[in-house]
């Protein structure tokens, strides 16, 4: 099994790191091409590619121009401590992970970067600025999607191949990330759905909500090692429960009344 999150846009870059081993991103070399490319931009064109203040457009460009491999203990953090998004608040993963729960996230957890690709918990980062829809001309293309092409989808294969449990992935990423992942290449790929009941009564998946619920169920199939599809329909946490009714194989819904 394969779990699939987003990055998250902003990053903790003080809080003590909890794992103490560490690995590479494997696709890292491709990183420091578009860190080539990003660093040449002017704070203008960062802000007009990212609609951002002027604030964070000298951010992200001091980032890019401070980038520097190889990437080491003292000038970079695991990704699973350092991303610091609502999705990650969910996860929980510094107040709630044991050392067994970190080697098991380094085996089925993977999230898409528009940096670096595809990252394991424990890869080592320095925080960027680069999502996955924005329009970066290089040579292999004029966007994100057509500079990684096949090889995060090749990437994520080999991972699914050795990884424990059911083959198939389940997919807590957004929809700006999924795509960038050709997932009609895996037999078996479920999206689940968190919906809950808006200011006016109506129900819906409402996107503050539904970033902390992924992260709730990736660190719940984490920690209770879940490998098998069926068991998905157990998760029930923060108020959510599987609603039959309203699924279907491929989606399975969770509401929360």
């Amino acid at each position: 099994m394969i779990v699939l999150l987003s990055p998250a846009k902003t990053f903790d870059v003080t809080t003590p790191v909890v794992p103490t081993v560490h690995t590479t991103p494997r696709l890292l070399d491709q990183s420091e091409q578009l860190i080539k490319v990003m660093s040449k931009q002017s704070v203008a064109s960062i802000r007009e590619m990212m609609r951002v203040s002027e604030k964070t457009a000298v951010l992200t460009i001091e980032r890019y121009r401070n980038f520097q491999t190889p990437f080491t203990p003292d000038t970079a953090r695991p990704a699973i401590s350092t991303f610091n998004g609502d999705v990650y608040r969910g996860l929980d993963a510094p107040a709630t992970f044991t050392t067994e729960d970190y080697d098991r996230a380094q085996q089925v957890l993977r999230i898409l970067s528009g940096l670096y690709g595809l990252l394991r918990p424990l890869d080592l980062i320095q925080p960027y600025r680069l999502e996955m829809h924005i329009k970066v001309p290089t040579r292999r293309g004029k966007n994100l999607h057509q500079f990684w092409g096949d090889l995060i989808t090749d990437l994520m294969a080999q991972d699914l191949a050795v990884s424990p449990g059911q083959c198939c992935v389940v997919n807590l990423a957004s929809t700006e990330y999924s795509s960038a992942v050709d997932l009609a290449r895996f037999r078996t790929v479920v999206s689940p759905r968190f919906e809950d009941v808006s200011a006016t009564g109506e129900r819906k998946l409402i996107s503050l909500y539904a970033k902390r619920a992924r992260g709730l169920m990736a660190g719940w199939i984490i920690r209770n090692r879940i490998d098998d599809l069926d068991a998905l329909k157990d998760f029930a946490i923060d108020g959510y429960s599987y609603d039959k009714n309203a699924s279907t194989p491929e989606i399975p819904v969770f509401f929360r009344p």
